[in-house]
């Protein structure tokens, strides 16, 4: 079962189109398919949810668009926090929040500071958030910390710094509405993720969509550049310890 499940949810706008109805009817559409994957998540134990809500280049889209994005943001803050947190969930928000008006800043640091002791599942919106920019920022971060260094980083000295800091790199990325591009997300932590990319429009996605991209998840082999009897090995030898112990452990029962 993967631990870290990370989504570009994508099909509002087309959702909408094919019911003939306006593109803010996709979006709140989309809000209601956010909740069912949070509860699906936590019914398969699954600890990490991360969700691509608005990326830095969704500025480009038309200004009444954006206008119903972030007022949408707010009513769901104003209505989910307090679920969100009876129901043992820890929200994080991450991206340039500085192009936010100062009321969605405040409610987005309240849900956080209330949340912020949650363990049952970890839940990351991505809003305003582009890959790039994150890699940007948290090599500004490392270079503030070692003033005058000169070379000699570390990959971890990176990793410590960006925005996903929090979590473990994802293991499995989805992607819906049928596009196959990762369009600027967590493109440091991506890097080794099984990447799965569904037709199914975002409010079309489901409990059952995310057992089948479970399913394809668990067929795959995650070699991390080893070859197939490097892992069959190590698993042979898990295996044994794991035998050895418990007999150890029965052993110093009798």
């Amino acid at each position: 079962m993967p631990q870290h499940v990370a989504i570009i949810m994508d099909g509002n706008g087309r959702w909408a189109r094919r019911h003939l109805l306006p593109r803010a009817a996709g979006h709140k559409r989309g809000v209601e398919t956010v909740r069912t994957v949070i509860k699906a998540c936590i019914a398969r134990d699954i600890p990490y949810l991360t969700l691509f809500a608005f990326s830095s280049e969704n500025w480009r889209r038309p200004p009444e668009e954006i206008s119903f994005l972030m007022g949408l943001f707010v009513r769901a803050l104003e209505q989910e926090v307090d679920k969100l947190h009876n129901n043992g969930i820890c929200l994080r928000v991450i991206g340039d929040l500085s192009r936010f008006e100062t009321k969605l800043v405040n409610m987005i640091r309240r849900g956080e500071a209330l949340t912020a002791t949650n363990t049952r599942l970890n839940l990351t919106v991505a809003a305003n958030y582009g890959g790039r920019w994150d890699l940007l920022q948290a090599a500004e971060r490392m270079l503030a910390k070692h003033p005058g260094q000169q070379g000699g980083y570390t990959e971890a000295d990176l990793a410590e710094n960006l925005a996903m800091a929090h979590a473990p790199e994802p293991d499995l990325f989805i992607r819906t509405g049928g596009e196959q591009r990762l369009s600027n997300f967590m493109l440091w932590q991506l890097a080794y993720t099984e990447l799965y990319f569904t037709e199914k429009l975002w409010p079309e996605f489901d409990a059952t969509a995310l057992d089948e991209a479970i399913a394809s998840y668990r067929c795959r082999e995650r070699r991390f550049g080893r070859t197939s009897e490097q892992l069959l090995n190590e698993t042979q030898n898990a295996m044994t310890t794991q035998v050895v112990s418990q007999d150890s452990i029965i052993i110093s029962r009798l």
